[in-house]
């Protein structure tokens, strides 16, 4: 396999109210002399919230301190974010941090439905919420609900590719999401013209594609994402969550190529049954892959490093 597996970087220990289980979705902001790590975790009641650790540069699994409180908190009641938070992507506009994040809130006749928010911060310690309302969510381009987004700034403009939900079905007695990855494009990080256009599609018998994340090099987009099955994924390991990979020429038209994506399950241990969540970045000419395990990131945060 062309990644190296490192091991396991972080867990909760369940010290406090809101961080009972998970560390989940890791975001990496990579600093000058160490990386910021934003996970989402689970509070007594299962609702997820948005806290950090901060590890080593050089070595991702030395932790050098761990946020013990919060990043901000959970919505107003009727809003998009007032059931739980997620992070999912990290840039650097204008001396500022644009965290997005996902807001959960919970409907009546399917379980739950997200969307994208934007919390900026000046620091990387502290946010406040752009609004209190989502900068992509249900409309005409979205009837479900939009979710995991990465972005990046790339020849003048903001380009994201975000999970987009294209339908729920029933399965057996479960409903459950099928979604797929689309691509949006900005000027300021905030105002976005959501294409319609399908970065990463469905095959076979997949349910959900999840948690870009894209890199380029030397004129080639290379993104790796989770993908799940259709039913079954949550007991299943046959079934569970996997990464795959695609490149494209302009980052718009993607060509799968899963057999290159150069990671998978372990015969045992954290990440035995489930690999999902990846976050790759580029630390001083090394690419290292940022990654969860069994449970949906309930055994925690691992990573991997390229080996050409």
């Amino acid at each position: 396999m062309p990644w190296n597996k490192k091991g396991l970087i972080y867990n909760v220990n369940g010290a406090f109210e809101w961080n009972k289980s998970h560390a989940q979705v890791p975001v990496i902001d990579v600093l000058h002399d160490r990386l910021r790590i934003y996970y989402a975790t689970r509070n007594a009641a299962g609702k997820s919230n948005i806290s950090f650790i901060e590890t080593d540069r050089k070595d991702p699994a030395k932790i050098l301190f761990e946020n013990n409180k919060l990043l901000f908190e959970p919505g107003h009641l009727g809003t998009f974010d007032d059931s739980g938070l997620m992070p999912s992507s990290i840039i650097s506009v204008n001396k500022k941090k644009y965290l997005y994040y996902i807001g959960w809130t919970t409907r009546q006749t399917v379980p739950y439905q997200n969307a994208v928010g934007l919390a900026i911060g000046k620091d990387g310690t502290s946010f406040n919420k752009f609004s209190e309302g989502p900068i992509i969510t249900v409309n005409h381009i979205e009837p479900y609900f939009s979710g995991t987004s990465f972005v990046m700034f790339d020849e003048g403009i903001y380009k994201m590719w975000y999970l987009s939900c294209i339908g729920w079905e029933t399965i057996e007695t479960q409903v459950e999401p099928l979604y797929n990855i689309k691509y949006a494009e900005s000027n300021d990080g905030i105002n976005w013209i959501q294409t319609g256009k399908v970065a990463i599609e469905l095959i076979g018998n997949e349910g959900g594609l999840v948690s870009a994340s894209v890199i380029k090099e030397h004129g080639i987009y290379k993104m790796w994402f989770g993908k799940r099955k259709k039913a079954g994924y949550r007991e299943n390991i046959v079934n569970g969550y996997r990464i795959g990979y695609a490149e494209s020429g302009d980052g718009i038209n993607w060509v799968r190529k899963d057999e290159q994506a150069g990671i998978d399950i372990s015969a045992d241990g954290w990440d035995s049954a489930m690999i999902s969540y990846p976050y790759v970045v580029k630390i001083d000419d090394t690419l290292i892959m940022f990654y969860n395990g069994n449970g949906f990131g309930k055994s925690g945060i691992g990573y991997a490093t390229w080996q050409d």
